[in-house]
């Protein structure tokens, strides 16, 4: 195809998914660089004296259509890849982190930002600008506009490195998950699976052509297996499969590109004036150093490890005395904390299924999204869509403004990697007057529908729609000036917030009443389901807190210290557990080596992030529910003062203008009944 046949070199609001092929990518990423290099070069070189306007502004919104492009490809690359979209990501990387250090390693450029920078207190700029300009300023200092020639180009080469060695880790995990199959013939091996299970195993031995049913390590499949096939060897085969990816010694493990990208992500640090990685990274977060996290995470174990201690200790007697079990091992974890919870609560997810038909809780969400702040979203079937199952809306508010385009992708494929996360393909500012408002997308992998039955989902996958739609109005409901600033662009431990906090609407009777319908017979779920997912919400959190806690240590296990002497990726996983550890160790198992969140994505010294925002999502619940959980001024606080406003502020700042103070610890640690009320 020739350049000016390729869509993607065109303006373009809607992303063209129709009109793109997979070649299209890269010719278009190339043009794209080459049409930003020239933006950056006329704000670099300008004769003009530097200003907040022609330089830190100019910069900000510069490389726009590239934005645009490397949205939709990389997105593409998560969502719907295959071997040729991922050639190309492994080529065009090197290109992107090229690009990105010729930014920030620009002396002329940065002279001109240095030069505003310094002149700050004289400019009269409002809070956002002042904002933007420390970001732009600390932009450059930070990724090496003080270095000197020689470190400046070891820099570039870090960066190249890594940003392959992160795809290259990815593809080998979604390549261990599609090669993996548990093909089973024996009817007598489903004991214990639910019926929907059975048939979504029978539907994938199909479209595989094997007769029987066919189990992978998608979770639809694989997390219904462990939690209820009665089989415990093959739930050991299973659970050894899920938790040995990239871990088999051949071309996709990923031990050696573990310790290349920690020891580079080090010398990197070391480059840049900081002790450790994590120390880089904390810096722009509200934790802001390692001994801060270090210490949340210590302090929060010191309250969940007694707790985790007694309800596995009733584990382990219940499997005892249910069959026998001596010793408990993680492919029991799932299948005997199901049939304990059943035993105490008289609650089985495969009850509570029928009343989360994909299709109602897509709408109940939507419907809270209402209550709260007056959204109203309007399926439209002529935007182009990357692949058949993606669903697309309008969304608009309560005077008919048009507020965002939301894509929602539900369902697991070959293509897709495994987990959930928002996206955009379009992100929200304002410029020349116009406010562009943005295309926002949540991916996820639920229960697909069978031949007999719509797609149901666990109450988790429930709990996990709603966490990715509460990111999602973090994106749509933007309303900030400047790209950068935007939306979800805020730092890393506080960009939970607006998700996990949506997630408490799940478990209220007012919420669930709107969309909690059986699928078969409408009826709304009764309230004796609902007293019971509530008394089950803090069932074995002791456990579920230890698990989080253990990754947020281990994270900062590899990245707050000089990884240069780790040589033994199993051995240092398995030193950086003990303080968490209860179920044994399983040799063949290496969760660093498929631990995507911090080897893959972004968060890095981050994984506490999750907890930390516990703290700030468990309180500023505590405030609707102390006013209703539909109170208006309550969700007009938050939209205000937290989804619309972007980065633009201290996150501190921000979450104290709506709450009138600052979060008290005591409201999770109560959620999570770890204390008393």
């Amino acid at each position: 195809m020739k350049d000016s046949e390729n869509r993607l070199l065109k303006n373009f609001d809607i992303a063209p998914f129709d009109a793109i092929q997979d070649a299209d990518y890269k010719p278009a990423i190339e043009q794209a660089i080459r049409e930003a290099r020239e933006e950056i070069d006329l704000i670099a070189n300008s004769t003009e004296p530097a200003t907040f306007e022609n330089t830190i502004a100019a910069l900000d919104y510069a490389g726009y259509k590239l934005d645009r492009v490397t949205s939709a490809f990389f997105n593409i690359n998560s969502a719907e890849t295959n071997d040729t979209i991922q050639k190309t990501a492994q080529e065009v990387s090197p290109l992107l982190s090229e690009f990105s250090n010729d930014i920030t390693l620009n002396e002329t450029l940065f002279k001109r930002v240095k030069h505003v920078f310094d002149a700050k207190d004289s400019l009269n700029l409002n809070r956002e600008q002042q904002v933007l300009l420390e970001k732009k300023y600390k932009g450059f200092s930070r990724n090496g506009a003080n270095l000197p020639e020689d470190k400046k180009a070891r820099l570039r080469e870090i960066d190249t490195k890594l940003s392959k060695l992160a795809l290259t880790f990815g593809e080998n995990i979604l390549a261990e998950t599609n090669k993996f199959e548990l093909h089973i013939t024996d009817e007598t091996d489903l004991a214990g699976l639910p019926e929907s299970t059975v048939e979504s195993a029978a539907q994938t031995a199909e479209e595989k052509e094997k007769e029987g049913w066919v189990f992978t390590l998608e979770y639809p499949s694989y997390i219904p297996f462990m939690k209820y096939a009665e089989n415990r060897e093959l739930r050991k085969k299973m659970a050894i499969a899920f938790g040995a990816k990239g871990f088999h010694n051949d071309e996709l493990d990923n031990q050696e590109h573990v310790l290349n990208i920690v020891n580079l992500r080090h010398e990197r640090a070391n480059l840049l004036g900081y002790k450790t990685h994590a120390h880089f990274v904390l810096e722009e977060r509200m934790a802001k150093t390692p001994e801060n996290v270090e210490r949340f995470l210590e302090e929060l174990l010191e309250k969940a490890k007694p707790a985790a201690e007694l309800e596995f200790k009733q584990l382990e007697n219940f499997a005892k005395e249910r069959d026998g079990i001596a010793q408990l091992q993680k492919w029991d974890s799932a299948f005997y904390s199901e049939k304990l919870k059943q035993q105490l609560f008289e609650l089985d997810d495969e009850l509570l299924k029928p009343y989360f038909k994909l299709e109602n809780v897509i709408n109940g969400v939507f419907t809270v999204a209402k209550k709260l702040y007056g959204l109203r979203f309007v399926e439209v079937f002529d935007i182009p869509k990357y692949h058949k199952d993606v669903k697309t809306y309008q969304v608009f508010d309560e005077k008919d403004n048009f507020v965002a385009l939301f894509y929602a992708d539900f369902h697991p494929r070959a293509g897709k990697r495994g987990g959930a996360w928002m996206t955009q393909f379009k992100g929200q500012f304002i410029k020349d007057g116009v406010n562009e408002r943005p295309h926002v997308s949540n991916v996820c992998n639920f229960t697909k529908p069978t031949p007999s039955k719509p797609s149901l989902l666990t109450f988790n996958e429930v709990t996990t729609l709603f966490h990715e739609f509460g990111h999602g109005l973090h994106g749509m409901l933007a309303n900030t000036t400047y790209p950068s600033l935007s939306g979800p662009s805020v730092f890393w431990d506080f960009v939970e917030l607006p998700s996990q906090v949506l997630e408490n609407w799940c478990y209220e009777p007012e919420a669930l009443a709107l969309f909690a319908k059986h699928y078969e017979t409408g009826e709304t779920i009764p309230m004796v389901l609902i007293d019971k997912i509530k008394k089950a919400a803090n069932f074995q959190e002791g456990m579920q807190t230890l698990r989080q806690l253990s990754f947020g240590l281990l994270d900062m296990s590899w990245h707050a210290t000089d990884p240069s002497r780790i040589t033994n990726v199993k051995a240092h996983e398995a030193a950086a557990f003990e303080g968490t550890k209860l179920y044994p160790d399983v040799a063949e198992n290496c969760m660093s080596v498929a631990f995507s969140h911090i080897f893959q994505g972004g968060y890095s010294s981050g994984y506490y992030s999750y907890k930390w925002a516990e703290v700030l999502d468990a309180d500023a619940f505590a405030y609707f529910k102390e006013n209703g959980i539909f109170n208006k001024e309550i969700a007009d606080q938050f939209k205000n003062h937290i989804l619309s406003q972007g980065g633009t502020e201290d996150p501190m700042v921000l979450y104290k203008r709506f709450r009138g103070k600052e979060p008290n610890p005591e409201a999770l640690l109560k959620r999570a009944g770890l204390i008393k009320s």
